[in-house]
């Protein structure tokens, strides 16, 4: 499925559900589907600043396949939900992939409009991450 494939069936998923309070309570259970980091990647280096809670984000790359694997980890429920969206989208893709990518289910969604200011900086610091492990990836092969 491609990226936008994805982005369309998480619309879809957020579609069906009108109130924000079972919308959080659906990013939520999503985020319970991330499986959790291995407790040597949650160190410094992978934590992610500009969030107000803790969260990880770390990358490996394949060079036979050209594409980065991503995990990541947050302690709290309403941003683990977002990291398993944005790696439900972007993870197994090539730098080039990953960089091309409008991220328009945020948007759609209604995120944009229902998170708190300090989660949006959170959820843009994380998107940045992810971009500059992309930018490194591409550079380097």
């Amino acid at each position: 499925m491609d990226v936008n494939e994805i982005q369309d069936e998480i619309i879809d998923d957020f579609s069906g559900v009108d109130d924000w309070l079972d919308k959080y309570q659906l990013l939520i259970d999503m985020g319970n589907g991330l499986e959790p980091l291995d407790e040597q990647l949650k160190k410094p280096e992978n934590l992610i600043e500009g969030c107000q809670s803790r969260v990880w984000v770390c990358a490996s790359f394949d060079s036979s396949t050209r594409k980065i694997h991503f995990e990541a980890e947050s302690d709290t429920v309403i941003v683990k939900g977002l990291v398993y969206l944005l790696l439900k989208v972007l993870n197994d893709r090539t730098p080039e992939e990953v960089l091309a990518t409008d991220l328009y289910f945020i948007e759609k969604i209604g995120l944009k409009e229902h998170l708190s200011p300090t989660r949006s900086n959170g959820l843009n610091s994380i998107i940045k991450q992810i971009w500059n492990y992309a930018i490194a990836f591409k550079t380097a092969s």
